[in-house]
């Protein structure tokens, strides 16, 4: 099976990374009551860590390595679009070189943290209002129908899209890696 490629705000990986794994944790308090026993409480979901080991080989191998630091140095949250996993905004945490880097050859480990999208960091109209002295703009959207080896990620570059944006105006989307042929993909 072909995977598409692993992707992070602007940087494509190559190819994808070798190994990688994700953990899902969630916090349990514990209170000891009277006479030996204990009460447990559940106190939701944690973050999700996104791990993984990948190398770069060739001869830009290290130019590659430098193009993904400057992504890691970028710092704040960014879509993180995995072939596997549900899309995730997340940060970059941490980056690592495995062994001293050689012009043709770079082995790296690196570390995703998801953020917790239960808040929005922008203002939005609330029922439809606009603001003192201003007129809400309507949205204006029009469809696309998906063609048989098109990709989201291309469909965005053909109406000169950011990826995010087409995936805010499409929330039915749930991996972008995954759409269908004939399906209709909103275009804001």
């Amino acid at each position: 099976m072909l995977l598409a490629p692993m992707r992070y705000k602007n940087y494509i990986w190559p190819h994808n990374p070798a190994t990688y794994s994700i953990s899902y944790e969630r916090q349990v308090a514990v209170h000891k009551v009277p006479f030996g026993r204990y009460y447990m409480q559940d106190l939701g979901m944690s973050l999700r860590t996104m791990r993984g080991q990948g190398e770069f080989a060739g001869a830009d191998a290290y130019d590659e390595f430098k193009r993904l630091a400057s992504v890691f140095y970028g710092g704040g949250p960014g879509l993180l679009i995995h072939p596997l996993w549900q899309i995730s905004n997340a940060y970059f945490t941490a980056l690592r070189l495995e062994q001293e880097p050689l012009p043709d050859y770079v082995r790296y480990s690196f570390t995703f943290q998801e953020r917790f999208d239960g808040y929005s960091d922008e203002l939005s109209i609330l029922d439809g209002e606009a603001p003192a002295g201003r007129m809400a703009e309507p949205v204006q959207t029009a469809s696309h129908t998906v063609a048989a080896g098109e990709t989201l990620w291309a469909i965005a570059q053909r109406y000169n899209l950011p990826l995010e944006r087409l995936l805010e105006a499409n929330p039915g989307i749930k991996n972008p890696n995954l759409i269908h042929v004939g399906e209709a993909v909103a275009i804001p």
